[in-house]
């Protein structure tokens, strides 16, 4: 019994998690998230303990957790100073270090956990830095060592409690951490799950978030997770999907124990269903479509309901031939006429369909629904939890009916809430227009919430498995913003993305510098200067660069500028044309200046030579396919397509690009972050897909009112960066508004003392 209560914020920064994590593992204290709390707080049996240190020892010491305390002191030292450290040679030495000592080593000391770990753990799990260099996989043995401290049972529950007290937030301020992201009844070794896609389409990330499921609680309880697909409906399925399904499952990380098909039990269900029928469980019913579902929907019995078993079993026998008659019926269970829930109300569970099966050809001509197959053959396959989205709730009682009519192993099912994002459609059939339509130029199209979109786009799956656990125990089915989830992917991918430049190719301006390299320089620079493991670039010094036309504009007249990773420089003179662009620039270098005194630090690079060509480029950006946050049933998607959708920039890049290989992350410093996509094969132009970032300013939608007619194809839904308007002049981000005293505005004189001030809105 918990013997103390851990009491904390769950917005503390940096978190102690080391405390959550013993608190669990000791089973020494109960936590308590009180998000008026300033610090975190420990009451053991009257004592009190204000810092993680002292309470990861205390609960140690409670615990029975045996220690070295001498080698445990520089273990505890070591987590301080991870806890404050930034920079990342620091950091790496460090990790460095710990994998070393855990080379040969289970744990940090002796054979068993000590408070070594949890507090060294702790402070790795605190940094979102650490967390990111781990993921390099040069620490081999520390990451092991940190992924089996968080595989734990108690680790899991204590997140999870985590999880539930941040999204409880705005329901009280005191919440027990009582939920554990576990299975009910799951044991170490034993559990069973299963991801049963149909083979009729690709994967969205809606689908993203089951399969992440169930291969987190199989890997959890060192389970199975069985790949099944439910391939139960010829008139759609098709073997080529079931190859891309397995390939998109390959882009998430997702590898089943083993793959199955719902198909291998076919002739089970044909017994099953017979079985059903002779128990009196199930008959058969040829009342046409729209009645059935008046008479479900009223409450009224089919009259076939109490057909004679050897009847059903006559009139099943001729659906199984495929015949003329058999298309007439179907098979219902036999649940209820009238219960409340209209899920239970004499399901059916076969149909006849004679179209030819990818499987197994012609044998079959009658095929179970879902709602009977799935249930009978998670029973059969050993599936121990069934996760399914919370849609299917009504549902559970005819599932759990299903598996107790027939006598087979019971089967428990875990909830979650289905996944939906503003602007987003998830309905095949509207993404199959969109694709038929040319609106997009396939199914790994960046625009689309496929898994093949997503991951072109420059999702990782680490950020989409984070994203998918810190929904944690809500049921709520809501449309969520996408900033949170390209948040936590911009932490994964800043620690390792290799910085690069870029200039806007029509829009560059050449600058001569005075003082500059007589001839051509190359230095060898960090690609990125916070993780010197990402390695080397070359950059070019001459006394001719270019810079963006925004930022020549912004030059002041002897203004000094930082020239990045080159030094200080003063802007002498500045020629402009006649409509007030820059067209050329004089600079004096003054490398003696100081940086931090610069309001403008500026990237650059060498005018292109034949010996150092610039390398072409396309920095591609893209805006929602639809215009409404979320259509309601009767919406008519034509209604509400966004007219442009991409967005293409010609810019000249530094040619340390030419090593980049497809799907490799990168930042073009003061542009964003980007996916190399490929080479275009029209104009060779190394093509850049920019990575949204999760701030709302980037992800709002970018699409104006709605013109009568959408483009017609995926071609003209492109453009330049800004598409063309005839008030180019007010282009701006913000919503249009009329001015508040309208557009003709008499001016009044009016007797004041205050001064004198021009109306905003004079023109």
């Amino acid at each position: 019994m918990a013997a103390g209560t851990l009491t904390l914020s769950s917005k503390l920064s940096p978190f102690p998690y080391s405390a959550i994590a013993i608190a669990a593992y000791t089973e020494q204290s109960v936590v308590v998230y009180d998000e008026a709390a300033t610090g975190v707080l420990l009451d053991l049996n009257g004592s009190k303990t204000d810092t993680e240190e002292e309470i990861v020892h205390a609960l140690a010491k409670v615990g029975g957790l045996s220690e070295d305390s001498a080698k445990a002191a520089s273990f505890f030292a070591l987590a301080k100073t991870l806890r404050t450290a930034t920079a990342v040679p620091e950091i790496v030495t460090a990790l460095d270090s710990l994998d070393d000592h855990l080379a040969w080593r289970t744990y940090m000391v002796g054979h068993d956990i000590t408070s070594a770990d949890w507090i060294l753990w702790g402070a790795l799990k605190s940094s979102g830095k650490i967390v990111g260099l781990l993921k390099n996989g040069k620490h081999v043995h520390l990451s092991r060592w940190s992924s089996h401290l968080e595989s734990l049972d108690s680790t899991q529950a204590a997140l999870a409690g985590l999880t539930a007290a941040k999204a409880n937030k705005a329901r009280g301020t005191k919440v027990a951490a009582g939920f554990a992201l576990g299975l009910e009844g799951g044991e170490m070794g034993k559990v069973v799950t299963r991801f049963p896609p149909e083979p009729s389409g690709y994967l969205h990330i809606g689908h993203a978030k089951a399969a992440m499921l169930n291969q987190y609680f199989a890997k959890m309880y060192q389970g199975k997770l069985i790949i099944r697909f439910d391939d139960t409906n010829p008139s759609k399925e098709k073997t080529e999907f079931e190859e891309t399904i397995l390939e998109d499952l390959e882009l998430l990380e997702i590898r089943g124990d083993v793959v199955t098909h719902t198909s291998d039990y076919f002739d089970q269900l044909y017994d099953l269903a017979i079985k059903m029928i002779e128990t009196g469980k199930a008959y058969a019913d040829d009342t046409e479509r729209e009645q059935m579902q008046l008479e479900r929907r009223e409450g009224i019995a089919s009259v076939h309901r109490d057909d004679t078993a050897e009847d059903n079993l006559r009139h099943f026998a001729e659906m199984k031939t495929g015949s003329a008659q058999g298309l007439r019926w179907c098979l219902r269970a036999k649940m209820s006429v009238d219960n409340p829930n209209k899920a239970l109300r004499d399901p059916v569970i076969y149909r006849c369909n004679p179209k030819p099966h990818h499987r197994t050809g012609d044998k079959w001509k009658i095929y179970p629904t879902y709602d009977f197959a799935c249930p009978v053959v998670d029973s059969i396959e050993g599936v121990t939890h069934a996760l399914r989205t919370n849609e299917y709730r009504d549902r559970n009682p005819q599932y759990s009916w299903m598996i107790d009519a027939l006598g087979l192993r019971k089967v428990n099912i875990w909830d979650f809430s289905r996944l939906n994002f503003i602007y987003t459609l998830l309905s095949k059939r509207k993404l199959h227009e969109f694709v038929n339509n040319g609106q997009v130029r396939g199914w790994d199209d960046p625009r689309f919430p496929t898994v093949r979109g997503i991951r072109r786009r420059g999702l990782t799956v680490e950020a989409l498995r984070q994203f998918m656990l810190l929904q944690g125990p809500s049921q709520a089915i809501v449309s969520l913003e996408w900033d949170t989830i390209w948040a936590l992917n911009k932490k994964v991918i800043d620690p390792i993305a290799p910085r690069y430049w870029a200039i806007i190719e029509d829009k560059k301006v050449p600058v001569t510098i005075r003082g500059g390299p007589t001839a051509v320089e190359i230095k060898n620079l960090p690609k990125h200067k916070k993780n010197p493991d990402v390695g080397e670039k070359k950059t070019v010094y001459s006394s001719t660069i270019l810079v963006d036309q925004e930022d020549a504009k912004s030059f002041e007249d002897q203004e000094e500028v930082t020239l990045m990773d080159w030094g200080n420089a003063f802007v002498r003179s500045k020629s402009v044309d006649a409509s007030g662009n820059v067209i050329s620039i004089e600079m004096d270098l003054h490398l003696e200046g100081d940086f931090k005194k610069t309001k403008k630090k500026i990237t650059w690079l060498s005018q292109s030579t034949s010996e150092y060509p610039l390398i072409p480029v396309t920095l591609l950006d893209y805006d929602y396919l639809i215009t409404k946050k979320k259509l309601e049933e009767n919406d008519n998607v034509k209604d509400f397509i966004t007219p442009v959708t991409e967005f293409r920039e010609s810019a000249l890049a530094d040619a340390n690009v030419k090593d980049l290989t497809k799907g490799d992350y990168l930042q073009f410093e003061r542009k964003g972050y980007f996916i190399f996509d490929n080479v275009n094969d029209e104009d060779g132009r190394l093509e850049f897909i920019k990575i949204p970032d999760g701030k709302a300013a980037n992800l709002a939608s970018k699409a104006g009112p709605s013109p009568p007619a959408a483009p017609a194809s995926a071609e003209a839904s492109t453009t330049d960066r800004v598409p063309a308007t005839p008030h180019a002049e007010n282009v701006t981000k913000m919503y249009k508004v009329d001015t508040v005293y309208g557009d003709n505005i008499e001016h009044v004189d009016h007797g004041t003392n205050m001064y004198k001030m021009d109306s905003i809105y004079k023109v």
